[in-house]
């Protein structure tokens, strides 16, 4: 497929609106929007979000794309964004797709949300719009065995950025970028499946009619969710949520003021953050969920399997056949390491006979004159000697 065509229209308000497949569906895409959501403020501010720490300087989210002229410059930065998948369609499906960002405003580390939608359009078709510093296109073309490819650019189309520093290039840069990609009939195949191109995104699943792919810049498994103890974003680079409140809750009457007094997002967030209960803070601390269908029962181990722990009865290594039971002289040598060259010349036994996948023999053995080895032997602490360090009695 060619590149985008450049679009000329230029819309100063990029909105959220019902595609009409939506419409037709009844659906509401509250749990996607939340997701999207989490994702785009995810690592906005970093912990103690006081707006004069220096790792605060400017937003850092993931999936950032950049001015081209700077990209150019700088390996590893990317000017576009680019989804590529699979669809399975039905008769009569559409296309559509959203493009979400941060856009940098003001001065020190402010940011805010800015969305595009693209389509609905039939198979084969293209939507393409431009926007203040880039364009996004949908476009798709049949394959084989009426699977449809479907790809979802947005490019940064910011003029300058080769003599700018990072600061300065993220100021024209498209932060956190999110991609949504939605069929009204049919399905996708995963893209984890592999067999597309996608670049500066990482698409998976998301629906639980798989009608959806998302686009983000952290690595997901299909079909990822929220989990249902979080009190929302804390945009701290996928942190431990728990350790995060409890270091909001910390914060000095000072900390807290300057925070106040500067991004409405980041004041909202430290107050909800701080008025967590400790029965809140627990309930993030972990969670188990037995998935067999079966029983609750936690899996055991078949009654004949045998303990792979114990090892072989006997083995012959260097023509010389050892016996669990059987007693030996440590001849460790001038290669061994110190704690086995202290124990030259002691008399053991062998405990336990051990042979791994190269077919080498370890003799795990208690010391005869070791006042714990009874001790030793029971909880299976033994010393472990190639039979070349060893003389058999």
């Amino acid at each position: 497929m060619p590149d985008e065509p450049e679009s000329t229209g230029m819309p100063d308000e990029l909105e959220r609106r019902e595609t009409p497949d939506e419409l037709e569906r009844g659906e509401t895409p509250d749990e996607l929007e939340q997701l999207v959501q989490a994702l785009l403020w995810e690592g906005y501010a970093l912990y103690p979000y006081t707006p004069q720490a220096i790792k605060n300087a400017t937003p850092t989210p993931f999936g950032i794309v950049y001015p081209p002229a700077y990209a150019a410059s700088c390996p590893g930065a990317f000017d576009h964004a680019r989804l590529e998948c699979v669809a399975l369609p039905e008769p009569g499906a559409l296309l559509s797709a959203s493009v979400h960002y941060l856009a940098a405003v003001g001065g020190r580390h402010r940011a805010v949300e800015r969305r595009l939608e693209l389509g609905p359009v039939q198979p084969g078709e293209e939507a393409a719009e431009a926007f203040d510093g880039g364009r996004a296109a949908l476009r798709s073309q049949w394959g084989a065995g009426g699977e449809l490819l479907v790809r979802c650019c947005v490019h940064n189309t910011a003029a300058g950025g080769a003599e700018l520093d990072r600061a300065g290039a993220l100021a024209r840069s498209l932060l956190s970028t999110q991609i949504v990609v939605r069929i009204s009939r049919g399905r996708f195949r995963s893209p984890l499946e592999g067999g597309c191109r996608s670049v500066n995104t990482y698409p998976v699943l998301v629906g639980e009619r798989d009608d959806a792919v998302l686009g983000t810049g952290i690595a997901l498994p299909d079909h990822p969710q929220i989990a249902p103890e979080s009190r929302g974003d804390l945009f701290d680079c996928t942190e431990i949520e728990e350790a995060l409140l409890l270091h909001v809750q910390a914060l000095s009457d000072a900390e807290r003021a300057h925070i106040e007094s500067q991004d409405p997002r980041l004041r909202d967030t430290v107050a909800r953050a701080a008025s967590a209960t400790p029965e809140e803070i627990m309930a993030l601390h972990g969670r188990v969920t037995l998935r067999d269908p079966l029983t609750t029962e936690p899996p055991r181990p078949p009654a004949d399997l045998p303990d792979p722990t114990r090892g072989e009865r006997e083995a012959v290594a260097g023509g010389v056949r050892f016996r669990r039971g059987g007693r030996l002289v440590l001849r460790p040598g001038p290669r061994a390491d110190a704690h086995a060259r202290m124990l030259e010349g002691c008399s053991a036994t062998i405990e336990r006979i051990l042979i791994d996948h190269d077919g080498r023999v370890h003799l795990g053995v208690t010391i005869d004159s070791d006042p714990g080895r009874d001790l030793m032997r029971d909880t299976g602490r033994l010393l472990y000697f190639f039979p070349e360090e060893v003389q058999p009695l």
